[in-house]
């Protein structure tokens, strides 16, 4: 393993990669591919029973969602803090990776008579992929410099979405065109078959890609001694990190804003292909190339919407350009509830995509800027992703509940609009009382 200085750019190239590696994950099975496959295979059955309880089927995988994100908040502090404490959190970070990708490869067993096969499989790789996320992010501060670390966000992000594009291109020509494949099969047999293959590429090109980082990142940046408190460890870091926001006043109230405006973030976006899938009013086949158009649309948009994000913070302050951006995703669920046509799909798809890499790349940023001068960085980003996760399982539950009650996804995403209103306001407040000294 080559050993290379804080600000190399090999190193931080090699850190990018790991976007590159893991964003097939978010786009092919989060957004595009595996809800197509689910409604298809859903067929009429607009209500599914597990565990004895009927559930109509969106709202059971958001459920199912929901506790994937409590399992990683409850857990993912015990790691951390064991590889911080170990001083070897890449090491967790390949277990997450390699769990998430083999699960991935699980899916492709996924269907109506394996239902609670499929569900688990779905967990494990969601978990996977976000969990592996906490050791990447934490990475940031200790590989980068403050003054390199808005670019090289956006450049992971940029190269996760050329990635993730790239081989949602291929596996769209194996569903559109099967037979191109060798993949046989009548009434669109050949179709879902082709889809099945596309969760096997994505946990081989995950699986395989993430060794570029493995080898150049760093075991971590602490050596200590074990004690039989390690296991609890995360935990009481945790608790270190809360005690220290008292007077960390400015991280505490960015914190309470990233809090409420990234649960509704990560919410709708876990939903979008979901939404498309069942609310708009698609002909024939074109449910199928619709879909997967809008959402390539929104990640090559999204590049340039990352790039553009980075040098408007930049240039404006990272805390205006969140308030900015919360404002148009404000617009952009009000405009949700009201489309039915697919152009009209494709123009908001279009905002989101110009939105979405933008906010996150700033607000990861943001955070790894406010970071006190310390090696602890790992319980820092612990803290910062058990705040996201947390989020996003009220969110999903809010989410999942409102499309159970009412039937229709259309007033769950509209209920959102007022969380993005919210974490505006507060990121608005946060504004008018920021220190001049931090240049964000």
């Amino acid at each position: 393993m080559p050993l290379h200085n804080k600000g190399d750019k090999k190193l931080l190239r090699a850190w990018a990669s790991y976007d590159w590696a893991n964003s097939v994950y978010f786009l092919v099975i989060t957004s595009t591919i595996f809800p197509l496959y689910y409604g298809y295979v859903c067929g009429n059955q607009t209500h599914l029973e597990v565990f004895g309880i009927d559930f109509k089927n969106t709202a059971l995988i958001s459920y199912v969602t929901a506790m994937a994100f409590i399992v990683i908040a409850l857990w993912s502090p015990i790691l951390s803090g064991i590889a911080d404490y170990m001083g070897n959190k890449k090491r967790f970070m390949q277990f997450y990776c390699y769990l998430g990708s083999a699960a991935c490869i699980g899916l492709y067993w996924f269907n109506l008579e394996n239902i609670y096969w499929g569900l688990l499989f779905y967990f494990l790789a969601l978990v996977g992929a976000w969990s592996s996320l906490v050791f990447y992010n934490s990475y940031l501060p200790d590989i980068a410099f403050p003054s390199q670390q808005n670019r090289i966000s956006a450049r992971g992000y940029a190269l996760g979405y050329v990635g993730s594009v790239l081989l949602l291109l291929i596996n769209l020509f194996m569903v559109l065109k099967p037979e191109w494949f060798g993949i046989v099969g009548d009434d669109g047999s050949a179709s879902l078959l082709a889809m099945r293959y596309s969760f096997i590429s994505v946990g081989v090109w995950w699986f395989a890609f993430s060794h570029i980082a493995f080898y150049h990142l760093p075991r971590g940046n602490k050596d200590k001694v074990y004690t039989k408190d390690i296991f609890f460890n995360g935990y009481r870091e945790l608790k270190m990190v809360w005690n220290n926001l008292k007077e960390l006043i400015f991280m505490k109230r960015y914190l309470g804003a990233f809090f409420v405006f990234s649960m509704a973030l990560q919410t709708v976006m876990l939903v979008a292909a979901y939404f498309g899938e069942q609310e708009i009013s698609w002909t024939g086949e074109e449910k199928t190339m619709g879909l997967i158009i809008s959402i390539l649309l929104i990640q090559i948009i999204a590049i340039f919407g990352a790039l553009f994000a980075a040098k408007l913070a930049n240039r404006w302050g990272n805390i205006k350009t969140l308030i900015l951006l919360n404002f148009i995703w404000v617009c952009l669920c009000i405009s949700a509830y009201f489309i039915y046509e697919p152009i009209e799909f494709y123009i908001v798809a279009g905002f989101v995509g110009l939105c979405m890499g933008g906010i996150q790349s700033v607000a990861r940023s943001t955070f790894s800027q406010l970071i006190p001068e310390t090696q602890d960085t790992t319980s820092y980003f612990s803290f910062y992703d058990v705040a996201e996760k947390v989020g996003i399982v009220i969110g999903m539950l809010m989410y999942a509940t409102l499309d159970q009650l009412t039937g229709s996804m259309r007033y769950a995403i509209l209920f959102f609009v007022l969380i993005f209103l919210l974490g505006a306001i507060l990121l608005i407040r946060l504004q008018r009382k920021n220190n001049k000294t931090l240049a964000i």
